[in-house]
């Protein structure tokens, strides 16, 4: 299993124990309306679901976790998974409380950082539903550039589908990230 520790957060892989405290911080409708696999309204079952799907070892699919002095809690995930035509690509997502506070930034700093070290990914992908720019925002600068397409995403959340902007990160000639991030599998 892998596990990354940066300044304020900490990436682990979710457990079946955190089943409350997920269905709590994806539970709002305004997270589950930004993301694609999602559905609306999230109960406690559909956490435990997703935290009993089979993962690998290496699999990089990550709950954040804010520690604060005494208090940890959960506040996101992250993860990249590979699509049907062959893309990595990276998705993540915070409760409402935690927007604007650059958490998504340095989670997103953390695993793409094990993508380029520990996986030795060359490239990878995201995208955001065009009215999410606050997630363009986290993508720009994480370094990943807009790559022109605009194409129909499914939400489940949403029951259909709405614009989606596609963004790419190559690493060939990329440097690492300043921040120190401890990694452990």
């Amino acid at each position: 299993m892998m596990f990354a520790r940066t300044k304020r957060l900490t990436l682990r892989p979710g457990w079946p124990e955190d089943a409350r405290a997920l269905s709590e911080a994806i539970g709002h409708e305004a997270v589950a309306t930004k993301l694609a696999r999602v559905p609306w309204p999230y109960a406690l079952g559909d956490a435990e679901a997703f935290l009993a799907s089979q993962r690998g070892s290496a699999d990089p699919r990550f709950m954040i976790l804010l520690h604060d002095g005494a208090e940890t809690r959960l506040i996101g995930g992250i993860g990249i998974h590979d699509e049907a035509d062959g893309t990595r690509q990276l998705g993540y997502w915070l409760t409402p409380d935690a927007w604007g506070r650059g958490y998504a930034t340095e989670a997103g700093r953390a695993v793409i950082e094990m993508a380029r070290h520990a996986l030795g990914y060359k490239q990878l992908h995201a995208w955001h539903f065009a009215d999410n720019p606050a997630s363009g925002r986290v993508l720009t600068k994480l370094g990943f550039r807009r790559t022109g397409r605009v194409e129909p995403r499914r939400s489940l959340a949403r029951g259909g589908t709405a614009p989606g902007i596609a963004y790419a990160l190559d690493f060939d000639g990329e440097q690492s990230t300043d921040d120190p991030v401890r990694m452990a599998a």
